[in-house]
Protein backbone atom coordinates (compact mmCIF):
# COMPACT_ATOMS: atom_id res chain seq x y z
CA UNK A 1 0.00 0.00 0.00
CA UNK A 2 0.80 3.91 -0.54
CA UNK A 3 1.78 5.58 2.59
CA UNK A 4 1.48 8.67 0.96
CA UNK A 5 -1.16 10.42 -1.62
CA UNK A 6 1.45 12.04 -3.12
CA UNK A 7 1.16 11.15 -7.05
CA UNK A 8 -1.34 11.10 -9.78
CA UNK A 9 -2.46 7.81 -10.17
CA UNK A 10 -4.20 6.02 -13.63
CA UNK A 11 -8.17 6.01 -14.30
CA UNK A 12 -9.15 5.18 -17.26
CA UNK A 13 -5.85 5.39 -18.86
CA UNK A 14 -5.53 8.76 -17.61
CA UNK A 15 -3.08 9.97 -14.62
CA UNK A 16 -5.25 12.27 -12.63
CA UNK A 17 -4.71 13.87 -9.15
CA UNK A 18 -6.29 11.19 -6.76
CA UNK A 19 -8.19 13.82 -5.17
CA UNK A 20 -11.05 14.26 -7.42
CA UNK A 21 -14.58 16.32 -6.62
CA UNK A 22 -18.02 14.96 -6.16
CA UNK A 23 -20.23 17.41 -7.37
CA UNK A 24 -23.88 15.91 -5.67
CA UNK A 25 -23.69 18.89 -3.22
CA UNK A 26 -23.80 21.59 -5.90
CA UNK A 27 -27.21 21.25 -6.14
CA UNK A 28 -28.89 18.37 -4.03
CA UNK A 29 -28.70 16.93 -1.04
CA UNK A 30 -27.01 18.66 2.27
CA UNK A 31 -29.53 21.02 2.85
CA UNK A 32 -29.67 24.53 0.81
CA UNK A 33 -27.40 24.32 -2.42
CA UNK A 34 -25.58 27.36 -3.48
CA UNK A 35 -26.55 29.59 -5.95
CA UNK A 36 -25.45 28.98 -9.56
CA UNK A 37 -23.08 31.91 -9.38
CA UNK A 38 -21.26 30.47 -6.41
CA UNK A 39 -21.42 26.97 -7.52
CA UNK A 40 -19.26 28.37 -11.23
CA UNK A 41 -17.01 30.12 -8.81
CA UNK A 42 -16.40 26.58 -7.05
CA UNK A 43 -16.00 25.03 -9.94
CA UNK A 44 -14.06 27.51 -11.71
CA UNK A 45 -11.41 27.24 -8.35
CA UNK A 46 -11.37 23.58 -8.34
CA UNK A 47 -9.78 23.21 -11.85
CA UNK A 48 -7.92 26.49 -11.15
CA UNK A 49 -6.37 25.06 -7.78
CA UNK A 50 -5.33 21.20 -9.41
CA UNK A 51 -8.76 19.26 -9.51
CA UNK A 52 -8.44 17.14 -12.65
CA UNK A 53 -11.47 14.77 -12.20
CA UNK A 54 -15.08 16.25 -11.90
CA UNK A 55 -17.64 13.73 -11.01
CA UNK A 56 -21.56 14.09 -10.94
CA UNK A 57 -24.83 11.92 -11.90
CA UNK A 58 -27.77 12.61 -13.39
CA UNK A 59 -30.00 12.40 -9.73
CA UNK A 60 -27.69 15.08 -8.82
CA UNK A 61 -30.44 18.07 -8.79
CA UNK A 62 -32.53 16.12 -11.42
CA UNK A 63 -29.85 17.18 -13.94
CA UNK A 64 -28.66 20.74 -12.08
CA UNK A 65 -25.55 19.35 -11.07
CA UNK A 66 -24.86 18.31 -14.97
CA UNK A 67 -26.05 21.14 -16.15
CA UNK A 68 -23.93 23.55 -14.04
CA UNK A 69 -20.91 21.68 -15.08
CA UNK A 70 -21.74 22.15 -18.77
CA UNK A 71 -22.37 25.72 -18.42
CA UNK A 72 -19.41 26.85 -16.24
CA UNK A 73 -16.53 24.63 -17.75
CA UNK A 74 -17.15 23.57 -21.29
CA UNK A 75 -14.91 26.12 -22.40
CA UNK A 76 -12.51 23.94 -20.52
CA UNK A 77 -13.30 20.61 -20.81
CA UNK A 78 -10.17 19.25 -21.86
CA UNK A 79 -9.02 19.85 -18.69
CA UNK A 80 -10.41 17.63 -16.55
CA UNK A 81 -11.76 13.92 -16.32
CA UNK A 82 -15.42 13.64 -16.35
CA UNK A 83 -17.29 11.54 -14.78
CA UNK A 84 -21.33 11.10 -14.21
CA UNK A 85 -23.78 8.08 -13.60
CA UNK A 86 -27.46 6.77 -14.77
CA UNK A 87 -29.81 4.58 -13.38
CA UNK A 88 -31.48 5.91 -10.77
CA UNK A 89 -35.17 7.48 -12.14
CA UNK A 90 -37.17 10.03 -10.16
CA UNK A 91 -41.28 9.36 -11.05
CA UNK A 92 -43.01 12.09 -8.96
CA UNK A 93 -41.64 11.92 -5.47
CA UNK A 94 -40.65 7.87 -6.02
CA UNK A 95 -37.29 6.96 -6.84
CA UNK A 96 -37.04 3.54 -9.18
CA UNK A 97 -33.84 2.28 -10.46
CA UNK A 98 -33.99 1.26 -14.11
CA UNK A 99 -30.90 -0.24 -15.98
CA UNK A 100 -32.45 -1.61 -19.53
CA UNK A 101 -30.11 -0.85 -22.36
CA UNK A 102 -32.95 1.93 -23.72
CA UNK A 103 -33.04 3.92 -20.70
CA UNK A 104 -29.36 3.89 -20.61
CA UNK A 105 -28.84 5.05 -24.09
CA UNK A 106 -31.48 7.99 -23.45
CA UNK A 107 -30.23 8.46 -20.73
CA UNK A 108 -26.08 9.32 -21.92
CA UNK A 109 -27.70 11.45 -24.72
CA UNK A 110 -29.61 14.08 -22.00
CA UNK A 111 -26.22 14.05 -19.81
CA UNK A 112 -24.54 14.97 -23.31
CA UNK A 113 -26.56 17.64 -23.89
CA UNK A 114 -26.38 18.80 -20.06
CA UNK A 115 -22.39 18.76 -20.44
CA UNK A 116 -22.41 20.39 -23.30
CA UNK A 117 -19.79 17.68 -24.49
CA UNK A 118 -19.73 14.75 -26.97
CA UNK A 119 -17.69 12.62 -24.76
CA UNK A 120 -18.19 11.69 -21.12
CA UNK A 121 -14.80 9.63 -20.00
CA UNK A 122 -16.26 7.64 -17.45
CA UNK A 123 -19.95 6.81 -17.21
CA UNK A 124 -21.61 4.91 -14.30
CA UNK A 125 -24.52 2.64 -13.23
CA UNK A 126 -25.20 4.19 -10.61
CA UNK A 127 -27.42 1.16 -8.94
CA UNK A 128 -27.51 -2.53 -9.97
CA UNK A 129 -30.84 -3.13 -11.77
CA UNK A 130 -31.87 -6.13 -9.75
CA UNK A 131 -34.52 -6.96 -12.36
CA UNK A 132 -32.43 -7.21 -15.45
CA UNK A 133 -28.44 -9.22 -15.87
CA UNK A 134 -25.80 -7.26 -14.92
CA UNK A 135 -24.52 -8.63 -18.72
CA UNK A 136 -27.27 -6.78 -20.59
CA UNK A 137 -26.96 -3.24 -18.99
CA UNK A 138 -22.77 -3.11 -19.44
CA UNK A 139 -23.42 -4.90 -22.96
CA UNK A 140 -25.32 -1.60 -23.82
CA UNK A 141 -22.75 0.17 -22.16
CA UNK A 142 -20.07 -1.29 -23.89
CA UNK A 143 -21.50 -0.74 -27.27
CA UNK A 144 -21.50 2.82 -26.25
CA UNK A 145 -17.61 3.01 -25.69
CA UNK A 146 -17.57 1.26 -29.22
CA UNK A 147 -19.54 4.60 -30.11
CA UNK A 148 -16.67 6.69 -28.83
CA UNK A 149 -19.57 8.33 -26.87
CA UNK A 150 -18.10 7.06 -23.51
CA UNK A 151 -14.50 6.38 -22.80
CA UNK A 152 -15.10 3.79 -19.57
CA UNK A 153 -17.69 1.90 -18.15
CA UNK A 154 -18.01 2.38 -14.24
CA UNK A 155 -20.08 0.48 -11.89
CA UNK A 156 -21.47 2.11 -7.95
CA UNK A 157 -22.91 0.55 -4.93
CA UNK A 158 -21.98 -2.76 -6.45
CA UNK A 159 -20.23 -6.45 -4.62
CA UNK A 160 -17.79 -7.84 -5.68
CA UNK A 161 -19.21 -11.07 -7.68
CA UNK A 162 -21.44 -8.50 -9.27
CA UNK A 163 -18.14 -6.68 -10.44
CA UNK A 164 -16.45 -9.79 -11.65
CA UNK A 165 -19.62 -10.54 -13.98
CA UNK A 166 -19.43 -7.12 -15.52
CA UNK A 167 -15.81 -7.18 -16.04
CA UNK A 168 -16.29 -10.67 -18.05
CA UNK A 169 -18.96 -9.13 -19.98
CA UNK A 170 -16.99 -6.14 -20.92
CA UNK A 171 -13.79 -4.30 -19.14
CA UNK A 172 -14.99 -2.25 -16.21
CA UNK A 173 -12.68 0.98 -15.28
CA UNK A 174 -14.13 1.70 -11.89
CA UNK A 175 -15.99 0.91 -9.11
CA UNK A 176 -17.26 3.91 -7.21
CA UNK A 177 -18.43 2.79 -3.35
CA UNK A 178 -18.55 4.45 -0.37
CA UNK A 179 -15.76 4.38 1.63
CA UNK A 180 -14.30 5.73 4.94
CA UNK A 181 -13.16 4.97 8.26
CA UNK A 182 -16.24 4.16 9.04
CA UNK A 183 -17.93 2.26 6.09
CA UNK A 184 -15.71 -0.20 5.17
CA UNK A 185 -17.80 -2.80 3.02
CA UNK A 186 -15.61 -2.71 0.58
CA UNK A 187 -12.96 -4.20 2.21
CA UNK A 188 -14.94 -7.26 2.71
CA UNK A 189 -14.34 -8.26 -1.15
CA UNK A 190 -14.86 -5.41 -3.37
CA UNK A 191 -11.52 -4.34 -2.89
CA UNK A 192 -9.76 -7.04 -3.49
CA UNK A 193 -11.70 -7.78 -6.88
CA UNK A 194 -10.49 -4.36 -8.31
CA UNK A 195 -6.97 -5.28 -7.28
CA UNK A 196 -7.21 -8.78 -8.74
CA UNK A 197 -9.08 -7.38 -12.38
CA UNK A 198 -6.83 -4.14 -12.62
CA UNK A 199 -9.86 -1.56 -11.91
CA UNK A 200 -9.96 1.16 -10.38
CA UNK A 201 -11.96 1.97 -6.54
CA UNK A 202 -13.53 5.55 -6.61
CA UNK A 203 -14.27 6.39 -2.80
CA UNK A 204 -17.50 8.50 -2.64
CA UNK A 205 -18.17 10.06 0.70
CA UNK A 206 -14.44 9.51 2.01
CA UNK A 207 -15.30 11.94 5.34
CA UNK A 208 -18.60 10.44 6.18
CA UNK A 209 -20.47 13.13 4.36
CA UNK A 210 -19.00 15.52 6.43
CA UNK A 211 -18.76 14.27 9.99
CA UNK A 212 -15.07 13.04 10.21
CA UNK A 213 -14.30 16.64 8.74
CA UNK A 214 -14.97 17.78 12.40
CA UNK A 215 -18.67 18.89 11.24
CA UNK A 216 -21.32 19.27 11.89
CA UNK A 217 -21.32 19.59 15.47
CA UNK A 218 -24.92 18.64 15.86
CA UNK A 219 -27.51 16.84 14.23
CA UNK A 220 -29.97 19.15 14.76
CA UNK A 221 -28.48 22.14 13.51
CA UNK A 222 -28.83 20.53 10.01
CA UNK A 223 -31.48 22.31 7.39
CA UNK A 224 -34.92 20.32 7.04
CA UNK A 225 -33.89 19.02 3.71
CA UNK A 226 -30.28 17.94 4.43
CA UNK A 227 -30.30 13.95 4.04
CA UNK A 228 -28.28 13.22 6.53
CA UNK A 229 -31.64 12.93 8.95
CA UNK A 230 -32.15 9.39 7.62
CA UNK A 231 -28.82 8.44 8.19
CA UNK A 232 -28.79 5.62 11.55
CA UNK A 233 -25.49 7.62 12.47
CA UNK A 234 -26.87 10.95 13.09
CA UNK A 235 -29.73 10.06 14.99
CA UNK A 236 -30.23 11.02 18.77
CA UNK A 237 -29.88 7.24 19.78
CA UNK A 238 -26.55 7.03 17.99
CA UNK A 239 -25.00 10.59 17.16
CA UNK A 240 -23.88 11.07 20.59
CA UNK A 241 -21.29 7.86 21.01
CA UNK A 242 -20.10 8.85 17.33
CA UNK A 243 -19.53 12.16 18.04
CA UNK A 244 -17.67 11.13 21.04
CA UNK A 245 -15.38 9.18 18.86
CA UNK A 246 -15.17 12.51 16.17
CA UNK A 247 -14.31 14.89 19.07
CA UNK A 248 -11.22 12.00 19.71
CA UNK A 249 -10.46 12.66 15.82
CA UNK A 250 -10.21 15.76 15.88
CA UNK A 251 -7.45 15.68 18.41
CA UNK A 252 -5.79 13.22 16.47
CA UNK A 253 -5.55 15.26 13.05
CA UNK A 254 -4.69 17.91 14.98
CA UNK A 255 -1.66 15.93 17.22
CA UNK A 256 -0.84 15.22 13.61
CA UNK A 257 -0.51 18.81 12.21
CA UNK A 258 -3.49 18.28 9.43
CA UNK A 259 -7.42 18.51 9.63
CA UNK A 260 -9.67 15.82 10.04
CA UNK A 261 -10.82 15.62 6.47
CA UNK A 262 -7.07 15.66 4.79
CA UNK A 263 -6.62 12.91 7.55
CA UNK A 264 -9.33 11.13 6.43
CA UNK A 265 -8.60 11.29 2.88
CA UNK A 266 -4.83 10.51 3.60
CA UNK A 267 -6.25 7.22 5.54
CA UNK A 268 -7.92 6.20 2.44
CA UNK A 269 -5.74 7.06 -0.19
CA UNK A 270 -3.09 4.78 1.76
CA UNK A 271 -5.52 1.74 0.90
CA UNK A 272 -4.15 1.05 -2.43
CA UNK A 273 -2.67 2.84 -5.41
CA UNK A 274 -5.57 1.69 -7.30
CA UNK A 275 -7.51 4.50 -4.89
CA UNK A 276 -9.22 7.56 -5.85
CA UNK A 277 -11.62 9.87 -3.73
CA UNK A 278 -14.14 12.07 -4.18
CA UNK A 279 -14.74 14.72 -1.67
CA UNK A 280 -17.39 16.82 -2.21
CA UNK A 281 -17.91 20.31 -1.06
CA UNK A 282 -19.92 23.50 -1.97
CA UNK A 283 -17.29 25.48 -0.07
CA UNK A 284 -14.72 26.40 -1.28
CA UNK A 285 -11.89 26.93 1.75
CA UNK A 286 -12.78 23.06 1.86
CA UNK A 287 -12.64 22.53 -1.56
CA UNK A 288 -8.97 24.20 -0.94
CA UNK A 289 -8.06 22.00 2.11
CA UNK A 290 -9.10 18.50 0.93
CA UNK A 291 -6.84 18.92 -2.23
CA UNK A 292 -3.70 20.30 -0.15
CA UNK A 293 -3.71 16.36 1.45
CA UNK A 294 -1.92 16.01 -1.71
CA UNK A 295 1.33 18.67 -0.24
CA UNK A 296 0.71 16.80 3.96
CA UNK A 297 3.01 14.76 4.98
CA UNK A 298 1.29 11.93 7.29
CA UNK A 299 3.24 9.86 9.25
CA UNK A 300 1.55 5.88 9.42
CA UNK A 301 1.66 5.70 13.17
CA UNK A 302 -0.99 8.79 12.79
CA UNK A 303 -2.79 6.98 10.16
CA UNK A 304 -2.85 3.39 12.08
CA UNK A 305 -4.25 5.25 15.13
CA UNK A 306 -7.21 6.40 13.22
CA UNK A 307 -7.73 3.30 11.76
CA UNK A 308 -8.01 1.96 15.32
CA UNK A 309 -10.22 4.70 16.41
CA UNK A 310 -12.78 5.00 13.73
CA UNK A 311 -14.20 2.02 12.28
CA UNK A 312 -16.76 -0.75 11.72
CA UNK A 313 -16.75 -2.00 14.97
CA UNK A 314 -16.83 1.17 16.93
CA UNK A 315 -19.36 3.11 14.97
CA UNK A 316 -23.08 3.30 16.26
CA UNK A 317 -25.42 2.66 13.61
CA UNK A 318 -25.31 0.99 9.89
CA UNK A 319 -24.44 3.54 6.95
CA UNK A 320 -27.87 3.29 5.67
CA UNK A 321 -31.63 3.25 6.42
CA UNK A 322 -33.24 -0.24 5.14
CA UNK A 323 -34.96 1.32 2.66
CA UNK A 324 -31.65 2.73 0.91
CA UNK A 325 -29.53 -0.18 1.59
CA UNK A 326 -32.10 -2.20 -0.14
CA UNK A 327 -30.80 -0.68 -3.38
CA UNK A 328 -26.83 -1.48 -2.98
CA UNK A 329 -25.49 -4.46 -4.23
CA UNK A 330 -22.19 -4.44 -1.50
CA UNK A 331 -21.37 -6.95 0.76
CA UNK A 332 -22.59 -6.14 4.50
CA UNK A 333 -20.99 -7.19 7.33
CA UNK A 334 -22.74 -8.91 10.23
Amino acid sequence: MSAQPNMARSLGGRDVCPIGLGCMSLAWAYGTPPTPEDSAKLLNRALDCGYDHLDTARIYGLGKSEALIGDTLHGRRKHFYLASKTGILVDGDKRRIDCRPEVIRNALEESLRLLRTDHIELYYLHRRDFTIPIEESVGALGELVKQGKIGGIGLSEMGAETVRRAHAAFPITAVQNEYSLWSRNSEIAVLDACRDLGIAFVAFSPVGRGALAGTPNDPAQLEDNDMRHRFPRYTPENWPHNHALIVQFVALAQEAGVTPAQLSLAWVLSRGDNIHTIPGTACIPHLEENIATMVQQVDPAFLARADELINPQTIAGPRYPPDMQATSDTEEFA
